[in-house]
């Protein structure tokens, strides 16, 4: 593989994606225009999600949602450290409180026993919301935490980023789609190249709560609306009003239509990545060096392949050598300088610190070729073996 780049991930861009944008580019919109809804109604089906509200990134969709669902000043919420940055900071930017509670060991997810005991540590009032989050495509038992949710009378919002096409089996044995609106009062999706579905930059919100969807809609475009039942005067078709203070956080056309195009090979995407991920898992069965996080296999999405490695930086640093662009996700948010200066400190979460030591995210996304995904294997394999 002599020359060759692998990075961690990758988008696919093909011939019928290029045309979906020069369609685009040579209609009447760029913004605003047909390829918003169509995108939204399509990626709504795709999730069995009654509405979904497409916005310019992921950051974009969890920062609207907060607001959406009530999130201000004085709002504790409460998410878990291994995560992006922003799955924390939307509840900052509202002016609420951000809290954190450590991940399970075998699933990396937001550890549900540690939320219930920080619920129960204080008055009930105390804290607003849950955002537990689908790391690495991993899908939270959502039933679970929604009946956390109500026993505290909490929203929850889920971070779907990682996790377009992924599910969980239910109590009653059914599939629950991430992002279905079966449980959480929203969900948010997104579309950064390295994600399942690229639109470049991008973002959706999926809800089946009418009342989220029509706030969502105007929070996406500075709290304007033009809808007749909602308007307080009635002017003429030019008349719209700002009823509060929102955002332009549009998607344009363009994006949709890429994001649209890519969404219908999206199946074939995903049944791609559980198969290199079944290679890692073969393969590190022989490797006492590295564990493949044996994270739920139903209904995993597998954006990222975790591992856990010994010696993670001499690793990283062969890898690097041999063109294999490897990664940590993810540093734990709360040994981030800024949230450190907010009062969180190193000690505070010991699970998901521990983990962090020897995580180690191996290269997965479609266009991955068997041959690509054996060298990758090869290469860890001469490390620990050398």
């Amino acid at each position: 593989m002599k020359g060759k780049v692998i990075p961690y991930g990758r988008q696919h861009i093909t011939e019928a994606d290029i045309a979906a944008v020069v369609e685009t580019l040579q209609g009447d919109f760029l913004t605003q225009g047909p390829k918003i809804s169509a995108f939204e109604e399509a990626f709504a089906r795709y999730v069995g999600a009654k509405y979904a509200v497409a916005v310019s990134n992921g950051t974009a969709a969890l920062h609207l949602s907060a607001l959406a669902l009530g999130v201000g000043p004085g709002s504790r919420v409460i998410t878990s450290p291994l995560t992006f940055a922003a799955s924390a900071n939307c509840v900052l930017y509202c002016g609420g409180a951000v809290e954190f509670c450590d991940i399970d060991p075998q699933t990396l997810l937001l550890d549900i026993d540690q939320v219930r005991k920080k619920l129960a540590s204080v008055p009930k009032g105390t804290y607003a919301g849950i955002i537990p989050v689908d790391f690495a495509g991993a899908a939270v038992d959502m039933q679970a935490f929604k009946e956390l949710a109500d026993e505290y009378d909490l929203f929850l919002l889920e971070d779907s980023c990682h996790a377009p096409g992924g599910y969980f089996t239910d109590a009653q044995g059914k599939q629950q789609n991430c992002g279905n609106g079966a449980f959480a009062d929203a969900a948010i999706f997104s579309f950064h190249p390295v994600k399942h579905i690229a639109c470049g930059e991008g973002g959706m919100i999926t809800t089946s709560c009418l009342d989220v969807y029509q706030k969502l809609i105007r929070l996406r475009t500075h709290g304007i609306t033009k809808d007749p039942d909602l308007l307080h005067q009635q002017q003429g078709g030019w008349y719209y009003e700002m009823q509060e203070l929102g955002y332009n956080y549009r998607l344009s056309d363009i994006s949709a239509a890429l994001g649209l195009s890519q969404l219908q090979r999206a199946a074939t995407g995903l049944a791609r990545r559980r198969a290199i991920a079944a290679q890692y898992q073969e393969a590190f069965k022989n490797l006492s060096a590295v564990t493949f996080m044996n994270q739920p296999e139903d209904g995993h999405a597998y954006h990222l392949a975790v591992v856990q490695a010994e010696n993670r930086k001499g690793l990283y640093d062969h890898l690097r050598a041999h063109q294999i662009f490897a990664q940590v996700h993810y540093i734990p948010v709360h040994l981030q300088p800024y949230y450190q200066s907010l009062g969180h400190r190193e000690g505070d979460y010991p699970v998901v610190e521990n983990y962090y030591t020897q995580a180690l995210s191996l290269p997965i996304y479609p266009t991955l070729s068997d041959q690509e995904v054996a060298f990758v294997i090869q290469t860890i394999f001469n490390f620990y073996q050398s």
